[in-house]
C-alpha cells in the first residue's frame, strides 16, 4: 500500500487536473453542479453493482469516478467563493471528531449500538428537529424504508428480538390476505407496504441489507433468464411459443450455472 505522502500526493496530482480541465476543456468549463447530479448519481450506482459483485478492481476504478465528482463540486463551488476541498474535508473531519466523543471525547460505549443510539443524540442536539431529518426524501423506497428503522432503533424505538419482528411480518402478511379477499385495490396497495415494511426491518435483525439482497435477487434472476433466451435462440424458438414446462427445463438448467 501507499504511503501517507504517496497518498496526499496523489490527491494534490488529481487537484491539479482538476484546475487545469477546468480551466482549458470545453466539457469541463460548460459544467454546473445542476449538469453533474444525474451523473453523480450514475456513478454511485455503479460503486454499488461492483461493489456486490465483489470485483474489487471495479471497485478501485469507480471509487475514483465518484471523487473526480466530489473534487468536481469542489472546485466549482471555489469559483464563486463558497467553499474549496479543504473546507469540504475540515468540515467532515469536524463532524466526525464531534460525533465520537467515545473516541475523541471522555465518553465510554461498549457497543457499536450505543455509538448508534450517541450519534442520533448528538445530531439532535446540533439543531435537528427530528431523527428522521437526515433521511432524504429521494432515495429509492427499499433503501429509505431500511434507513428509516435504523434511524428510530437509534433512540431506542426498536423490537427488541427478531422473534417478535416476524410475528409482526405474519401479522401483516394475514392483513395482506383479508385485503386481498374483501378489500378494495387501495387497501391492497396499503397492506402490502406494510408487509414490505415488516420484511424489511426483519431483514435488519438478522444483518441483511434488504437493499443489497434484493439486488443479488434481481442479478440472479437475470442471469438464469438470459441462460433460458440462449437455449431457446439455440433451438429456433421464441419464448413465447414455448410452454412453462419447456422453459423450466431450461431454468433449472440455469440454477446449477
Amino acid at each position: 500500500m501507499n504511503t501517507r505522502a504517496a497518498q496526499l500526493k496523489a490527491f494534490d496530482r488529481l487537484l491539479t487536473i482538476m484546475d487545469e480541465l477546468r480551466e482549458k476543456c470545453p466539457w469541463d468549463k460548460k459544467q454546473t453542479m445542476e449538469s453533474l447530479r444525474h451523473l453523480t448519481i450514475e456513478e454511485t450506482y455503479e460503486l454499488a453493482d461492483a461493489i456486490l459483485d465483489n470485483d474489487l478492481d471495479e471497485v478501485r476504478k469507480e471509487l475514483g469516478d465518484v471523487l473526480l465528482h466530489i473534487v468536481f463540486y469542489a472546485k466549482i463551488g471555489s469559483e464563486t467563493d463558497h467553499f474549496d476541498i479543504a473546507d469540504v474535508c475540515n468540515g467532515i473531519s469536524e463532524k466526525l471528531i464531534h460525533r465520537h466523543p467515545h473516541i475523541y471525547g471522555d465518553l465510554s460505549v461498549d457497543s457499536a449500538e450505543e455509538v448508534q443510539q450517541n450519534w442520533e443524540q448528538i445530531k439532535l442536539k446540533e439543531g435537528k428537529k427530528s431523527v428522521l431529518e437526515g433521511v432524504p426524501n429521494g432515495l429509492p423506497a427499499v433503501v429509505k424504508a431500511n434507513r428509516i428503522q435504523d434511524k428510530v432503533a437509534g433512540i431506542g424505538f426498536d423490537w427488541e428480538k427478531p422473534e417478535q419482528v416476524w410475528e409482526k411480518v405474519q401479522e401483516e402478511l394475514g392483513e395482506l390476505q383479508e385485503e386481498v379477499s374483501n378489500g378494495s385495490p387501495d387497501r391492497v396497495a396499503s397492506e402490502f407496504g406494510d408487509v414490505l415494511f415488516s420484511m424489511i426491518n426483519y431483514a435488519r435483525f438478522l444483518g441483511v441489507n434488504p437493499e443489497n439482497a434484493l439486488e443479488r435477487t434481481n442479478k440472479k434472476f437475470i442471469k438464469r433468464f438470459k441462460y433460458l433466451e440462449g437455449k431457446a435462440k439455440d433451438m429456433d424458438k421464441e419464448l413465447k411459443d414455448m410452454t412453462l414446462d419447456e422453459m423450466n427445463v431450461f431454468w433449472n438448467e440455469a440454477k446449477t450455472r
